[in-house]
């Protein structure tokens, strides 16, 4: 039998990977729910499908498991405030909107205007996580902000932004050849 694993060296080990933010909406009875979210990615590009992670006693789970639809705006840098916002657990569903600039796509879900994208996704599977359900969405929707370039990233529980470097997964190196 194994050891069982120490959970701050756990949770030190995961705020070391660094994410981008993403802000996921859903409306379920005519109220939005939204929460922020680093535990997003893609899952495949034929079909269009991504997945988030959605703790299980968080209001944002059970709506969205009944709506079945689901949006998620990623987050530009000056998008920082809003996702602080949607993180905090408990503050009061009426006009939760109401201070942060957003617009509503084609399934009725709020999208964050200070985004470089969004998608907007239906549910195709949810997949016990533990704590979290894995939520995997098939796109039905995508657009993106031309006018802004600064994502905002999330770093051992702090936000940060991009520098960026010559070189990319394209660079050749020397003695690569």
């Amino acid at each position: 039998m194994t050891a069982p694993v120490d959970q701050q060296a756990f949770r030190g080990a995961l705020s070391r990977f660094a994410s981008g933010v993403t802000v996921v909406s859903t409306v379920h009875d005519g109220v939005d729910h939204l929460m922020t979210a680093s535990a997003f990615t893609s899952v495949s590009l034929e079909p269009p499908q991504v997945l988030v992670c959605s703790h299980r006693t968080s209001r944002f789970h059970d709506a969205v498991l009944e709506s079945g639809t689901w949006g998620v705006s990623i987050l530009a840098e000056e998008g920082m405030a809003a996702s602080a916002w949607f993180a905090h657990r408990g503050r009061p569903l009426d006009d939760q909107l109401g201070d942060v600039p957003h617009h509503r796509g084609p399934s009725g879900v709020a999208l964050l205007d200070q985004s470089l994208a969004w998608l907007e996704c239906t549910t195709v599977a949810a997949h016990d996580g533990g704590d979290h359900t894995i939520l995997v969405g098939a796109v039905v929707g995508a657009a993106i902000r031309d006018t802004v370039d600064d994502p905002l990233l999330y770093y051992r529980s702090h936000y940060g932004t991009m520098v960026r470097l010559d070189q990319s997964e394209k660079t050749v190196y020397e003695g690569d050849a």
